[in-house]
This record gives structure tokens, C-alpha cells and sequence, in this order.
């Protein structure tokens, strides 16, 4: 009787799910190996176009010492933390670092740290999902502008709040554009408001030694936040922000991702650490060169691209055709996962290509070959 009651209980989430199913927004893990510009799913080999290791540093062998089992704040801190904390800050011209165990704890940290009840937050309508939630955990005021709009973040920054902040990601994590950081960097400095970027895709990646996207503005020493990844460029694990001293010492007092969570192992650290110190230039190049590759003979093929970036996302529409299309790219080689609702808006379901460091010419030959068999078959 106590399992029929169970089931019984749990009848709504098979609702769910099949509400999920019929509306095409069904997901389910695949279990594979990636290696290099490849990735192995059941015995199958395909071209690797979902990997966000962007700049396919070479691994670099290093010793696994024993796992931290503890918070920072308690026994988990070594100094191989401070070693890599102070290379992010000069890395980022800030005072001090702060490592977190993902760049999206970084995000929940730092954010509901720094803001409160009061306080006025302007946030891009298409910001990643980490900082809309980190917003919410403030209780400030939360307004939204549109994407990359700045008449509407003006209007929008007129409002009362005892601080303010502007949060805008440097290179957004779904369209691949950058962010307007000349404009809103200006528009910050005359009312005011703090600017946080989170560069998660443009760090290591773009401006002079990899700095990232305000590097590339040459907005950098405008930016009072920057939260980053380590599993992006870096292509290691991890989170970090950087500030300046009273903030990072404020996020490790107040920030709950920080304090009430086991330290990141440190040889993560370690490893991160020797990736940050390799040649990242030489593997920026080739990101550079396979990313104008694969646009140029995108373009060609007749598909609408508008990143000028790694991250190329090519707009399906309807979430059932881009079931499909992502099948059919998969049974011909080639591995880009469909992105849908709510990751994007309803009925902007798109294939979200990365390009990588790692891909060869002949890789890249052989995706624009499958790309052009699948437009003759998806859009004529």
C-alpha cells in the first residue's frame, strides 16, 4: 500500500515530463568521452563542436595530492590558491582574487554580497542564468534592459537605489556578440553605478594576453567586479572574481557560495595555475584562424551569421526542427547540441557551435560539408 501511495504521490512529475516531451524541450544526458577536437558517444566518433575548452591548451601532467575536504575558511586553504589568486588579479589590474568552486557559485557569491535591499541592479535581458539568479538573492530592485540597448539602460538607470550596479556579460553565452562596454562603462561613470562583467567567454580569449573582453574596449579600468571562469579559455575548473581588496574581503565574509562549500581540490588549482602559464598566445592564434574559417564558409553556404566570436549560434526557430537538425548533424559526424527553452527564448531554439583551438582544417572542412547537406535539406 505504501509504494501504490507513493507512485501515487509522484504521478504529477511523469505530467511533467511528458509536458516537457510534447512541447519538444525534453533533455537527457549523453555519456561520452571527449579527447582533442573529438568526442566517442556509443563507439561513434564526431567533430567536437560543443566543447567551451575554446583555446585547447595542451594538458600539462601534474601530481594528484591529497583532496581538501573543507571550507577555505576552516582547513581547505593551501597556497597554491594564493599563488593563482594573484596571478588572476594581475591579470585583471585589480588589487586582489577570489577562487570559487564554478564560475557560477563566483556569480551567486560576489553579486548577493556586494548588493542589498535598497540597491538598484540593471541587468541585460539576456545575461546567463547565474546572475539573474544571483540578482534575486539580493533583494534589491532588479530592472532589466534590453539587450545591449543603451537609450533603455539610461532610461533605465534614472531610478532610485542607494547603489547602483550594471551587470552585463562581455561575450554573451548564447548569441556570441559582445557587450556594448565602451557605452555602458560611460553611462555607469555618470550616475554613479558600479560595473560588474562577467567574462566567462571572453577571458583568456580575447584583448592583449587573453585579458578579455574590457581589455579589449580598453574599458578594463573601468570595470569595478569582473567574475570569470577557469573551464572556459583555460579549459581547467573553476571560478574566480576579481576586485578590488575591500570587495574580495567582503565576498569571503559575506558570500555563502564561498564560506559554506568544500574548497576547490588543489591540484585544480595547480593545474589551472600552469595553464594560465603556457604559451595561450600561440592557441589564441589558432582559435582566431579556425573561428574565421568556419564564419567565412558559413556565410557562404547562405547561413545568417552575426558572431564575431567563438561561440556561433545558428538560429533554428521552431525546437522540433532543431531536434532534427542537431540529429542530423549527429548521424553525419558531427556533434552540436540543439539549445532550447528556457535556455533561450521560446521559438529561438538554435545550434550553438564553439569553435576550439583543437579543431584541424580538415575537421572544419568536413563540418561545412555536413552544414551545407544539412541546408539544402532543412531550408530549401
Amino acid at each position: 500500500m505504501r509504494e501504490l501511495a507513493s507512485k501515487h504521490k509522484l504521478n504529477f512529475v511523469d505530467s511533467e515530463l511528458e509536458n516537457l516531451k510534447q512541447k519538444n524541450l525534453y533533455r537527457k544526458l549523453r555519456y561520452g568521452i571527449a579527447k582533442g577536437s573529438e568526442i566517442t558517444i556509443n563507439n561513434k566518433k564526431l567533430v567536437n563542436l560543443c566543447s567551451n575548452d575554446y583555446l585547447g591548451i595542451p594538458t600539462t601532467k601534474i601530481q594528484i595530492k591529497q583532496l581538501q575536504s573543507s571550507s577555505r575558511l576552516v582547513s581547505g586553504n593551501d597556497e597554491s590558491y594564493k599563488k593563482l589568486e594573484d596571478a588572476l588579479a594581475k591579470h585583471k589590474s585589480h588589487q586582489n582574487s577570489l577562487i570559487y568552486p564554478t564560475g557560477y557559485m563566483a556569480n551567486l557569491g560576489a553579486i548577493s554580497a556586494i548588493a542589498k535591499k535598497g540597491d538598484l541592479i540593471l541587468s541585460d535581458e539576456l545575461n546567463h542564468a547565474s546572475i539573474i539568479e544571483s540578482c534575486k538573492l539580493t533583494d534589491a530592485k532588479i530592472s532589466i534592459y534590453k539587450h545591449n540597448d543603451m537609450d533603455d539602460l539610461s532610461k533605465k538607470i534614472k531610478q532610485k537605489g542607494k547603489n547602483k550596479f550594471v551587470i552585463t556579460e562581455g561575450i554573451f553565452s548564447m548569441d556570441g556578440d559582445l557587450s556594448s562596454l565602451k557605452e555602458i562603462t560611460d553611462i555607469s561613470e555618470k550616475s554613479n553605478a558600479i560595473t560588474i562583467v562577467d567574462d566567462a567567454h571572453g577571458d583568456f580569449v580575447i584583448g592583449k594576453d587573453g585579458k578579455g573582453t574590457p581589455d579589449h574596449f580598453k574599458v578594463a579600468k573601468k570595470i569595478d567586479l569582473y567574475v570569470s571562469s577557469l573551464s572556459k579559455g583555460l579549459g581547467s575548473f573553476g571560478g574566480y572574481v576579481s576586485s578590488h581588496n575591500n570587495v574580495i574581503d567582503l565576498c569571503i565574509n559575506k558570500s555563502k557560495s564561498f564560506i559554506y562549500t568544500s574548497a576547490l581540490p588543489s591540484f585544480l588549482v595547480e593545474y589551472s595555475f600552469k595553464r594560465f602559464q603556457s604559451n595561450r598566445e600561440k592557441q589564441k592564434r589558432k582559435l582566431i584562424k579556425n573561428t574565421e574559417q568556419l564564419v567565412k564558409g558559413l556565410k557562404q553556404l547562405g547561413y545568417e551569421i552575426n558572431s564575431s566570436t567563438q561561440i556561433i549560434p545558428i538560429i533554428i526557430g521552431d525546437e522540433k526542427k532543431a531536434m532534427e537538425f542537431g540529429k542530423f548533424l549527429f548521424d553525419n559526424g558531427i556533434f552540436a547540441q540543439p539549445i532550447r527553452y528556457p535556455t533561450v527564448p521560446k521559438n529561438q531554439a538554435r545550434l550553438r557551435i564553439s569553435v576550439t583551438a583543437w579543431l584541424s582544417g580538415t575537421e572544419i572542412e568536413k563540418t561545412l560539408e555536413i552544414f551545407d547537406k544539412a541546408c539544402r535539406r532543412f531550408f530549401d
